[in-house]
């Protein structure tokens, strides 16, 4: 199967069954800290380029709950710099498939069957995607892998 750098943050219930699922399908994750990473606009925008600044975000981020961000009413360089400076704003988890280097953004589980394989039977899509506790503010529409 592939291997996968699998960004996330460290004790996340939500990125461990995510986890869970890509390794039931063979896959080998190589497991990064999202909040520690020393991300640089370059490396960031790998992954988020090819989606809408809106779902850059981690909707159950405190920040976000608590509407101090509003996604929808920032610009691509502001929201850049919101995301760099607090990495907890980062919607997770972040994957990049080492084989051919396309990155992932979340965890929509047919888009991510899809793009890495999850097995013969993988979990629904509300069951993976975003947290436990804030599903509802963490779901967003599949997207492409981004090359």
């Amino acid at each position: 199967m592939t291997t996968i750098v699998f960004f996330e943050k460290p004790g996340c219930a939500g990125n461990a069954r995510q986890r869970a699922a890509l390794e039931a399908a063979g896959h080998t994750l190589q497991r990064r800290n999202l909040l520690t990473e020393p991300w640089t606009r370059t490396t960031l925008l790998a992954f988020l380029s090819a989606l809408p600044v809106a779902d850059w975000f981690n909707r159950a981020a405190p920040r976000i709950t608590r509407g101090e961000v509003q996604p929808e009413a920032l610009s691509a360089d502001d929201a850049l710099l919101l995301l760099l400076a607090d990495p907890l704003l980062i919607r997770r988890p972040l994957m990049q498939r080492s084989d051919n280097l396309s990155c992932w953004v979340g965890f929509d589980t047919r888009a991510v069957d899809d793009w890495v394989g999850l097995g013969t039977n993988p979990a629904s899509a509300a069951a993976l995607e975003g947290c436990a506790s804030a599903a509802a503010h963490c779901a967003t529409p599949p997207h492409p892998a981004i090359t």
